[in-house]
């Protein structure tokens, strides 16, 4: 399962979300909530004496409120305290604040947002859209992102009709196509980028971005012609996937005269946007 990450902006002040595909809920920052409420300088120490002040609430964020994975505003992942929509609407109930009842609507129309994305799937596609555009992505490169995301959804459907459930196995496979085309797996390609637990895929150049979805193009179509079941037959249509996009980067870089696996990474060229103020920085396969 890959988690949905987002900022939203409430009153000009960012708020981190995941969305949790499994158990279709959202987990919001919860510094973030309280920074909202309460325009503190320092959310974190606010918080700590806020839970010592109240030990119900603590005892209630203790079982309650997991540590997810989120991104920081500079774009680093890691470990936040994490409540989902009931969880925030027990810590405002604990926060005195005049922001209380504009947050809760706030978290009422987010709630709707989903319902209405999950009746209507354009709009998911619109809204992750519009997170690219403002972690300052390119317009040619979001494109050629949001085609990726749909043609790996069409691979994983395949998987999972040849009886693969697993996460791992998801990962195993992964590794066969990526390898076969790029020659390194996943995770050789993200220290090739200096990449830690930043997604691969949203740090390709657009000739890396379009090789991989042609290896997993091809590889959706051998497995829907094929029927494959189980992991072995997977992962011999995942490298034939991989194989053929293997083919077209040689021939681009016989052309080009250089490799196109690129140590270059979103971070290199993306820089965030100014409150008020847009910025488009390409991140593009280009010549050295």
């Amino acid at each position: 399962m890959e988690d949905k990450f987002a900022i939203q902006l409430f009153e000009g002040k960012k708020v981190r979300i995941v969305w949790d595909e499994e158990q279709e809920k959202y987990y919001f920052s919860v510094v973030d909530i309280v920074q909202l409420l309460t325009d503190s300088t320092n959310p974190t120490d606010y918080l700590k004496k806020l839970r010592k002040r109240d030990p119900e609430l603590g005892a209630f964020l203790g079982t309650n409120c997991p540590q997810i994975g989120m991104l920081t505003f500079t774009g680093k992942k890691r470990k936040t305290l994490a409540a989902d929509l009931q969880g925030i609407f027990r810590i405002i109930q604990s926060i005195p604040s005049k922001k209380a009842e504009p947050v809760k609507q706030w978290l009422a129309q987010l709630g709707e947002q989903r319902i209405d994305q999950m009746i209507d799937p354009e709009l998911t596609f619109q809204m992750a859209v519009e997170d690219y555009r403002r972690q300052g992505y390119s317009d040619k490169w979001i494109n050629e992102r949001m085609r990726s995301i749909e043609m790996r959804k069409e691979l994983t459907d395949e998987w999972h009709r040849a009886g693969i459930h697993e996460q791992k196995d998801f990962a195993i496979l992964t590794n066969v196509l990526t390898k076969a085309w790029s020659g390194m797996t996943t995770g050789e390609y993200k220290r090739h980028k200096g990449l830690t637990k930043e997604n691969l895929r949203d740090n390709m150049t657009n000739v890396e971005l379009a090789l991989n979805t042609l290896a997993e193009v091809t590889a959706t179509e051998i497995s829907r012609q094929r029927n494959p079941k189980g992991m072995a037959q997977s992962a011999k249509t995942a490298k034939e996937g991989g194989d053929v996009a293997r083919s077209a980067r040689a021939d681009i870089e016989s052309r080009l005269g250089r490799s196109v696996i690129s140590a270059e990474k979103a971070s290199d060229h993306i820089r965030p946007i100014e409150e008020g103020r847009t910025q488009e920085l390409p991140f593009e396969d280009k010549d050295k």
